[in-house]
């Protein structure tokens, strides 16, 4: 990279001067008041105290929560100025005390507050910026809805009016040196403000309530993830890296000023809005030509309708010697697309032979771009369409008496023990140090709670959290010649405790064990009545093992079905910055410090880091928006989804099926679609296919889906039974893999996705490319 050998130029070492004279800024970033931002900011204090950092307060919002006056205690506090203002007292910073005593950090709770009438800079921000400019440090405490940018969506979306005077500029996050996301489920705020742990202000009622809670919950996790998205497209420009990071979706929508571009944008907003992805749309458009009335009049409604969605429109000069299909991988490539949505292909079988298919042409062309074809209704349905067809809201009888089987779930409902997963971006970001530290609050509470099975990796603050909460002896397995130890889940049960904790969900248990992985075990003490809170980090999600591959070059083995996420009661993402897991990776808080070096030029890669974060980010925030719609609520994030989908998967015995399954499961969850895996065999199996067979129906099974094996005489016959299971199942979405055919076999054979496109014109298609790992150019 020739960049590294550039030398600088004066103003940026100035730059560089100041900001090594200049303080680090932190800030704590929550969704609402009372998800522990103040908490946090005094345990950092503490941390910091520990590594003989000089820190103090100056001003903290206790609101007589006995956790946070006790945590101040042991701190040294700088007095605030108080001031009064219709009858409410309140806490200015005294700069000029903080800058007599000169600490390496000071805490500021608060960051949007407006300070008193005639003080010397009007905002509490203001004077963060006055000591970060003198080179103190300072670590901070802000709401989602008290960002500039994030009022008026906040307001919108819970009907809650935030003072103007109460936020900070919508850039403030961005001079941070470090965001952490403190995120909070709507259950335990509520249990907070149940047990008076939080003050509600009668103009604020209305955020506590469950549903506002979690729109602004699910506010605060896409907003960090923008941002880290934004990190990870520097770091990848940086080192060279080209194409789709895998953490993120993003759709890129081809059209023509012709009447179905409105369709094609409308589905692809459909697509990029369920999959938690940005939406681009491009026209390739000879600059030379003259648009004509009824272009020119495609073209208003197509820019009016993108920017209504809130996607990006661009045109692009097609000139004769260009091909569509090199154009739009390339932009694809640039714009690190993930998907491209176009329409159907109005060339005969005769023209694809002489001219190609635009979409083998751009399969040919890139190995991480999917290609999504939208379904042509035109003939059955007419023109102006939006290819999706309505399902009629279910109405339940509330009269209909319960059959004998339907009572026994309802039952075994109310019987079951509640599960809380911890969910991490990578280890070491304090998963297990927060469930112990929530357990040892249970404790006091008067909870029965013990320690089922807990991974501390010989880290010393992890264990001097254990405190004299009681653990349950492993049980000894003789395996091989040695005996290992497991979680001992029957000695649970007959203990009965009334929480227990359970670490590393994805673990797998010893051969011999009763049941093969721990989150099995998890479901026996469940059932059992007994609630479990456990954790487990995001790679460990079965449906994202083929984006984790594709962002670190490792193939998790160790999996959890996305099921057991999302039959949790609670999920909350426990999240820390890259530079902040690196540093405790360095300073041996991870791993035993002979494995660092290797960890940091591996896995903990900062690139990989950040990706990964990103992923955890948005998973969750998927996870809250499904919530809210199970809730019925008509204005989650991502918008309802009331389509009939139908997800039709077929498969073959290559390796690639298994992440055509997953593919098939996470967009058919997002779509809350029935979602079938197909196989048709022409030919005896032999052992070897039939073991691949097992693995593609378990792993179906696994993820909720329906696997079905048809037969056919021949291999020629393997596309009619395809299509014709997908037509008896009214499918509206088939999804396959990538052709191996060669081009010389294509024309002489013919294409598998041509084929498909010709029989199944009322159907989108979405084509999974062959996946490669980021490449660096």
């Amino acid at each position: 990279m020739a960049d590294q050998f550039r030398r600088k130029t004066p103003e940026e070492i100035l730059l560089s001067i100041s900001k090594m004279n200049r303080g680090r800024l932190k800030i704590i970033l929550g969704a609402v008041s009372g998800s522990g931002k103040t908490y946090h900011l005094l345990m950092e204090g503490h941390n910091l105290k520990k590594r003989g950092i000089d820190v103090v307060i100056g001003t903290i919002n206790t609101s007589n929560r006995p956790k946070n006056v006790e945590q101040m205690a042991d701190l040294e506090c700088v007095p605030p100025i108080v001031w009064t203002e219709k009858g409410t007292t309140k806490h200015d910073l005294d700069v000029e005390v903080i800058l007599e005593r000169n600490p390496e950090v000071v805490l500021v709770d608060g960051l949007a507050h407006r300070n008193r009438p005639g003080a010397p800079r009007p905002t509490r921000l203001d004077d963060v910026n006055y000591l970060l400019n003198r080179n103190i440090s300072v670590i901070t405490t802000v709401n989602i809805y008290e960002l500039a940018g994030m009022k008026e969506i906040a307001e919108k979306l819970t009907g809650v009016d935030v003072p103007i005077d109460q936020c900070v500029p919508e850039d403030t996050l961005a001079m941070a040196d470090e965001v952490k996301l403190l995120d909070v489920t709507p259950e335990a705020i509520l249990k907070r403000l149940q047990e008076g742990d939080i003050e509600k202000k009668s103009n604020r009622d209305k955020l506590f309530r469950r549903d506002n809670l979690a729109v602004l919950r699910e506010l605060a996790l896409r907003f960090v993830a923008e941002g880290v998205n934004e990190d990870l497209e520097d770091y990848r420009e940086k080192h060279g890296m080209v194409g789709a990071s895998g953490a993120t979706e993003r759709v890129l929508v081809s059209v023509q000023y012709h009447w179905n571009g409105s369709i094609l944008v409308r589905r692809g907003q459909q697509v990029a809005k369920r999959l938690g992805g940005d939406l681009l749309v491009v026209c390739f458009f000879p600059p030379t030509k003259k648009l004509t009335k009824e272009e020119a009049t495609f073209k208003r409604s197509i820019t009016k309708l993108v920017e209504k969605v809130g996607g990006e429109f661009e045109e692009r000069p097609l000139y004769r010697d260009m091909d569509v299909a090199d154009e739009l991988v390339k932009y694809a490539t640039e714009n690190n697309v993930t998907r491209i949505v176009i329409g159907q292909s109005k060339r005969t079988r005769w023209e694809e032979i002489r001219y190609g298919s635009i979409v083998n042409k751009i399969l040919r062309k890139t190995r991480n771009i999917d290609i999504f074809i939208v379904a042509d209704r035109s003939e059955r349905d007419g023109e102006r369409v939006i290819p999706t067809k309505r399902k009629p809201m279910k109405t339940s009888n509330p009269y209909r008496r319960l059959s004998q089987e339907e009572m026994a779930k309802e039952i075994g409902k109310m019987k079951r023990g509640t599960l809380k997963v911890y969910v991490g971006a990578a280890p070491g970001v304090g998963k297990t140090y927060t469930m112990l530290r929530e357990a040892n609050e249970l404790k006091k509470k008067g909870i029965d709670v013990v320690i089922g099975l807990l991974e501390t990796h010989g880290r010393k603050e992890t264990q001097e959290q254990v405190g004299d909460l009681e653990i349950i002896p492993r049980k000894k397995i003789p395996y091989k010649n040695v005996v290992l130890e497991e979680m001992d889940t029957e000695a649970i049960i007959e203990r009965n405790p009334e929480v227990v904790l359970v670490d590393e969900l994805a673990h797998t248990n010893v051969p011999g064990s009763k049941h093969a992985k721990r989150y099995q075990d998890v479901e026996e003490i469940l059932n059992a009545g007994i609630s479990v809170i456990s954790t487990m980090n995001i790679q460990h999600l079965e449906s994202l093992n083929d984006s984790v591959e594709q962002i670190t070059g490792i193939r998790v083995r160790e999996t959890v079905p996305d099921r057991i996420l999302h039959m949790a009661d609670e999920v909350e993402l426990i999240d820390i910055s890259p530079k902040a897991l690196r540093q405790r990776m360095r300073e041996g808080n991870i791993y035993a410090m002979e494995k660092v070096e290797q960890a940091l030029n591996n896995f903990f890669k900062t690139g990989n880091l950040i990706a990964l974060r990103e992923l955890a980010l948005r998973e969750v925030a998927d996870d809250v928006d499904e919530r809210l719609e199970a809730w019925e609520r008509k204005r989650t994030l991502r918008g309802p989804w009331r389509q009939q989908e139908v997800i039709f998967v077929c498969v073959n015995l290559r390796p690639d099926s298994e992440r055509l399954i997953r593919r098939g499961f996470r967009i058919a969850y997002r779509l809350k679609a029935i979602w079938y895996v197909a196989y048709v065999k022409d030919h005896p199996l032999n052992d070897e296919e039939r073991q691949q067979l097992e693995k593609l129906k378990v792993l179906t099974e696994r993820l909720g889906g329906h696997f079905e094996m048809y037969e056919a005489p021949d291999r020629r016959r393997v596309f009619k039974a395809l299509v014709a299971q997908m037509n008896a199942k009214s499918a509206t979405q088939v999804i396959i893999g990538q052709s191996a055919r060669t081009r010389w076999k294509e024309i002489v054979q013919g294409s598998v996705v041509e084929r498909l496109l010709r029989a199944v014109r009322h159907m989108d298609v979405l084509v999974v490319a062959d996946q490669q790992r980021d490449t660096q150019v």
